[in-house]
C-alpha cells in the first residue's frame, strides 16, 4: 500500500497547500508560512537545505530523514507560491533521469 501511495504524497500535498494560500493563518501553519510570503518561505528552505547537508555529514540517518521531509515541504510550499506545479517538475526530473543514465531503458521502450 505505502509504495503504491508514496508517489502520490507530494501531489496530494501540493494540492493541499494551494488550498491553504487563502486560508485562516491562525488555524494552519502551511497557511501561515504562505502568507509570510516568498523570502520568508525561500529563506526557511535555505536554512533547512543547511541542516539537511549537517545532518547528512553527521551520518545521522534519522536526522536526514527528518530534514528532508521538512525540506520537501518547504519545497512544495514555495512552488506552490510561485505557481510551479509539480508536475513541471516531474517533467524536468524525468529528461535529468534520461540525461544522467538513470532511466531504464525497457521503461523507455514502453512510454515511446
Amino acid at each position: 500500500m505505502f509504495e503504491e501511495e508514496s508517489g502520490k504524497i507530494l501531489d496530494r500535498m501540493y494540492a493541499a497547500m494551494m488550498a491553504r494560500r487563502t486560508a485562516d493563518p491562525k488555524q494552519s501553519k502551511a497557511a501561515k508560512l504562505l502568507q509570510r510570503g516568498r523570502p520568508k518561505i525561500a529563506r526557511k528552505l535555505g536554512e533547512n537545505a543547511f541542516d539537511t547537508t549537517i545532518a547528512a555529514m553527521a551520518k545521522d540517518g534519522d536526522s536526514v530523514i527528518d530534514e528532508s521531509a521538512k525540506l520537501l515541504y518547504l519545497l512544495l510550499a514555495l512552488w506552490a507560491d510561485c505557481g510551479v506545479k509539480p508536475e513541471e517538475v516531474w517533467r524536468k526530473l524525468q529528461a535529468r533521469e534520461k540525461f544522467a543514465g538513470l532511466a531504464d531503458p525497457a521503461l523507455d521502450e514502453e512510454r515511446a
